[in-house]
């Protein structure tokens, strides 16, 4: 899909054809729309092709006059608890005359780019490099409020922690343990390809671009220590977590060990009992040929396993 902008007040509105100082937005684009952009645009395929790998890194390249700017978007999967987070690569190509996005699916971060710009009412795309500069603010920010909706749900995993025996809330964790692998690995790039284009190898950047280049450093390096701090409370959280589940296991364990104790001593007499062997003091007075030796027998087996039970209660083993 190919939607084409220009910039007319301070606003991005839709145009209907590609012309000088346009921003063409290409989302999930096909084979046929690939080659009518590199033939209309005279644009090198490869630098049309390289986003369209999911496994893309960040990096920033420069052929004669276009310049290629590779950086990796966070984006998410599912709802509530079940929410899944990736990060997918974005491409921006910069021209003499235009300005090309590109991206395997289509994206929020497109609406809200064009929102924001037209908030601002002073978007100009004669300015590519502004472009590219608030287009990578707004991911980082997207960085940054994804990890704070997975801070509340750690929270919401910890709270579980100590009532679960299950493997549920573990799987959960590990989940947004990959997930943050992921952000630490595109924010780590994406700062790699920031601090190329402070060396202005790549492009020339006015005082005012280098100030919104600094703001952009300040707010991927703040979502990159906040990724590691969450990796570090993560880790530290599962380990409990671990040591939780085997804590309660083995009271479970020690609870059913020692009612397996009490529980033996009477079918241990009841069995001996249980070969026709006659009952204590059956065959003396006054117990002779009277049942109430039957229930003497089960006053003594209460007796041990009451005892039994004070002495383990006694050492925490119920």
């Amino acid at each position: 899909m190919i939607r084409i902008y220009r910039s007319e007040r301070g606003l991005l509105v839709p145009s209907e054809k590609i012309q000088e100082n346009s921003w063409i937005c290409v989302t999930h684009p096909t084979e046929l729309e690939l080659n009518y952009l590199e033939t209309r645009l005279k644009i090198f395929p490869e630098f049309l092709r390289y986003p369209l790998d999911e496994e893309e890194s960040p990096r920033l390249e420069r052929e004669e006059n276009q310049i290629l700017m590779i950086i990796r978007v966070p984006t998410t999967l599912g709802s509530g608890l079940y929410v899944k987070y990736e990060t997918l690569p974005f491409g921006i190509i910069i021209t003499e005359e235009n300005i090309i996005t590109i991206c395997l699916t289509e994206h929020p971060i497109f609406e809200d780019f064009i929102s924001f710009a037209n908030k601002s009412k002073t978007f100009d795309l004669e300015k590519p490099v502004s472009f590219l500069l608030n287009f990578f603010l707004m991911a980082t920010n997207l960085y940054l409020k994804f990890l704070r909706q997975i801070d509340k749900i750690i929270e919401e995993y910890e709270e579980a922690i100590f009532r679960a025996l299950t493997n549920e809330e573990f799987l959960r964790m590990l989940s947004i343990e990959k997930t943050l692998t992921y952000f630490n690995t595109s924010l780590q790039g994406n700062d790699v390809v920031l601090s190329k284009l402070q060396s202005g190898r790549y492009l020339r950047l006015t005082e005012e671009e280098l100030e919104l280049l600094e703001d952009v450093q300040i707010e991927n390096k703040q979502a990159l220590e906040m990724t590691k701090i969450f990796i570090s409370i993560l880790s530290n959280t599962m380990d409990a977590y671990a040591s939780i589940i085997n804590n309660n296991v083995n009271v479970i364990m020690k609870f059913l060990a020692s009612m397996a104790i009490i529980l033996s001593i009477p079918n241990t007499i009841y069995s001996m009992f249980g070969m026709n062997i006659p009952l204590p003091l059956q065959e003396l007075p006054p117990f002779k040929h009277s049942p109430q030796a039957f229930y003497f027998v089960n006053l003594i087996v209460l007796v041990i396993c009451i005892f039994l039970l004070y002495i383990l209660r006694k050492k925490r083993y119920i």
